[in-house]
């Protein structure tokens, strides 16, 4: 190495080097210099505001907290303020407001309406003096006075609220409850106060005291589903804002503060004694004088009774929520909130079913411990019929229907034989209904019995919980002869099927899984099941049929905009399923569903402990699942399936069909009853035996059929005018106006009927 590099290039490295070394060092000793001297002149010059002794304490370590403190603070609520003012990045939001929807039924029927109902096209100043006095004197005194958030009158609502030991008096100002109004929701945080109280500041600034109260009177929620005063004043006294008297006023402005229980069409003696305390108020705040309102306490506002005014609540729920979605979807520039909804509801089904579910709760519900049902009807392109979401809607909200899930026991199980028959089995393939186990779970039969060798026909009809298990092994089998655990490659087939259906349930793998332990929610299960006759393509349930603008034009329909039908199982496995599950009605578990000349397929089911019990069915026309429990998953005294499901879709389906042609399933046609899998030829080609059956809907009129009425008509229209002549003649009716009157064969026909059988 000492050879490769001269001896001059080696003296020149070191060189370089040691001039480098000398140039930071010098640097480094001239900038410390530098800084030194700095720090010395800037001592030299702050030494002259040197402050000691009292003073020092008194002026300079105050002043210099503060601001330490301040600077800390505008930090903070810069932090604090930024999703706040998030919520404003809309440049339209001002004209930016809730849906408001009127639906009609599937024959274009009013039924209802969501949203906002709200008319701000008055002034403010046609509003009547007496309304804005007393929603001053009630809400915010201090309106005009303060920056958007009343100070004074926050103190002294935590001061009474304190004393009171609990929430007497509110805090917030009029601007806050515009702002919370507008931009957040009712979630009582800290985080909503925060930004409620920076938004009533940014109101103020963007808006005039006027304009602040103008949108406060138009926006507020004033129950019965209105919004605004106007849209109260016309809910519950059928006129304007601008005509309501004083005692009409004081109700209204008591509403701002819990508008649904005070809501005079619910509770009218409450809403009447906050009305008193609306009048107290107006004399305490000095707006009124007590001989003013001396008149309105003695003569207090009526509300229009809308009590009877019945309403599909729990489907309109469902639809709104389906509607904003959809609404979602429009294009942005798309600003319209105003629409005219038609939905798949037919009301003659809905009132169907909420009977049948009342009924049965009414009459056997105590026996049973059940206390809660739900029950989706569904066409089979996916639209809702009908829905009942629970027992009362006035008592809970909550829609059991979409948004409950829960086991479907057995019901389950056409999932599991759908994958089976994918997967090269037929409905009379062979599978011994025998002990099976996967791990440490063992399934057992609801009889604690095994039936040997059965058909895949036998085993839906019995409900054998062992054969979908030992199907999902042998699934899993087929598909990796070699897999360590077959069982759960099964299963993955099986929810890979039931999504093709549209089940949107988690669905996690369970060894339990086939016999229905996952979870589901009875609008998703209903419309899964119109795959099968509908020749295997599977639907998407939607309650919208038609949108259109407050002004009547088109925007969206289900028809043209729709998600289409989609292919989920080949026609023939539908078919040959529709056969199967025809006999679970025909002769297994659920004969109480059985709908005298309608063909009819389905599927009960059981959870352990009875905490559910189901049924889930379909005719050609239509398809429903209907389920019976309890909210707190406590079990029922011993209810199946097959006994209050079965009988109340027995009932609703009774109701759907009236006045419907009926179609065929494919698989089963009109439901000409096949016989039993176990039964032998001789037995079957044996005169049938007679079943028992609950009486169904008349028969559609055919046109041939209309065509005898015709004729018979005419014949009986001819005969009387035979009749008449004969009377006028005083003279026997002839033979011939008896041929008229009668069918040649009639009279044959009686006498064999009426003469005496030979022995």
């Amino acid at each position: 190495m000492r050879q490769i590099i001269p001896s001059h290039w080696k003296q020149r490295i070191r060189n370089f080097f040691l001039d480098l070394d000398a140039r930071i060092d010098s640097s480094l000793f001239s900038s410390a210099k530098g800084i030194r001297e700095l720090y010395e002149r800037y001592s030299t010059f702050m030494d002259r505001f040197y402050v000691g002794r009292w003073k020092r304490w008194v002026f300079i370590e105050p002043l210099s907290e503060a601001a330490t403190l301040g600077l800390g603070g505008l930090v903070v609520m810069l932090a604090l303020a930024i999703p706040a003012f998030r919520e404003t990045a809309d440049e339209d939001w001002l004209k930016k407001s809730d849906l408001a929807v009127t639906f009609l039924d599937r024959y274009g029927n009013p039924i209802g309406s969501r949203g906002i109902k709200h008319n701000d096209s008055i002034p403010l100043e046609d509003f009547p003096d007496v309304l804005i006095k007393a929603t001053l004197a009630t809400e915010d005194r201090r309106f005009y006075e303060h920056f958007g958030i009343d100070i004074a009158g926050t103190a002294r609502a935590l001061v009474t609220n304190a004393q009171a030991g609990g929430v007497r008096q509110g805090g917030s100002s009029i601007t806050q409850q515009l702002a919370k109004n507008l931009f957040l929701s009712n979630e009582r945080t800290i985080e909503r106060k925060v930004n409620e109280a920076f938004l009533a500041i940014w109101l103020e600034w963007r808006l005039t005291k006027n304009e602040i109260l103008k949108l406060y009177l138009d926006r507020a929620y004033m129950g019965g589903g209105t919004f605004g005063v106007d849209g109260a004043a016309h809910f519950y006294f059928n006129k304007s804002a601008r005509d309501v008297t004083l005692a009409e006023a004081a109700m209204l402005a008591g509403l701002f503060k819990a508008p649904t229980k005070y809501a005079p069409h619910i509770n009218l003696p409450a809403a009447r004694a906050r009305a008193n305390v609306v009048l107290d108020n107006l004399v305490d705040a000095g707006f009124m004088t007590e001989g003013q309102v001396f008149g309105a306490r003695r003569n207090p506002a009526f509300a229009v009774d809308r009590r009877d005014e019945a309403s599909p609540n729990y489907y309109l729920d469902y639809a709104f929520d389906e509607m904003r979605k959809l609404v979602d979807t429009f294009p942005k520039s798309y600003s319209e909130r105003v629409f005219v909804v038609r939905l798949a509801i037919d009301t003659n089904v809905q009132k169907a079913a909420e009977d049948a579910v009342e009924n049965q709760l009414r009459q056997f519900g105590r026996d049973y411990h059940a206390t809660q049902a739900a029950t989706v009807v569904a066409d089979l392109d996916g639209g809702i019929r009908a829905m009942v979401g629970g027992r009362d809607y006035g008592a809970s909200q909550f829609n059991r229907a979409t948004d409950a899930y829960r086991q479907p026991g057995s019901s389950f199980k056409p999932y599991v034989y759908t994958t089976a028959l994918l997967n090269g089995y037929t409905p009379n393939s062979i599978v011994v209904d025998g002990p099976v186990c996967i791990g440490n779970w063992c399934p057992q039969n609801y009889g604690h019995s095994y039936s040997g060798s059965v058909t895949l026909t036998q085993a839906i009809t019995r409900s054998i919980n062992v054969v979908p298990v030992k199907l999902s092994i042998a699934i899993g089998q087929k598909e990796q002869p070699k897999a360590p655990n077959p069982a759960k490659i099964g299963r993955a087939k099986i929810v890979e099927v039931a999504r093709r259906f549209g089940l949107k349930a988690p669905l996690p793998d369970t060894p339990s899984l086939p016999i229905g332990s996952d979870e589901v929610t009875v609008l998703e299960h209903a419309v899964a099941y119109a795959t099968f006759p509908n020749r295997g393509k599977a639907v998407t349930p939607h309650a919208v049929l038609e949108v259109r603008t407050g002004t009547g034009d088109l925007v969206w329909r289900w028809d043209r905009d729709g998600p289409k039908p989609r292919q989920a199982i080949p026609a023939s496995v539908a078919a040959d399923m529709a056969g199967m599950m025809s006999h679970v009605v025909s002769e297994g578990t659920a004969r109480r569903a059985a709908l005298d000349g309608i063909p009819t397929a389905g599927k009960t089911g059981t959870t352990n402990a009875y905490r559910d019990a189901w049924f889930v069915g379909y005719t050609g026309n239509f398809t429903c699942a209907v389920w019976y429990g309890n909210d707190d998953y406590s079990p029922t005294n011993r209810m199946t399936g097959g006994s209050l499901p079965a009988q109340t879709w027995h009932d609703i389906m009774l109701a759907a069909h009236q006045g419907v042609e009926v179609r065929e399933i494919p698989g089963i046609g009109m439901g000409q009853k096949l016989p039993p899998q176990h039964v032998s030829n001789a037995q079957a080609n044996a005169a049938p035996k007679i079943l028992e059956t609950k009486p169904g809907p008349p028969p559609v009129l055919t046109k041939r059929g209309a065509d005898i009425l015709v004729r018979v008509e005419k014949l009986l229209d001819d005969a009387a005018r035979t009749a008449k002549k004969s009377a006028d003649a005083d003279s026997k009716p002839s033979a011939a106006t008896s041929a008229l009157a009668f069918p040649q064969n009639y009279a044959e026909e009686n006498a064999n009927a009426s003469a005496p059988r030979k022995n």
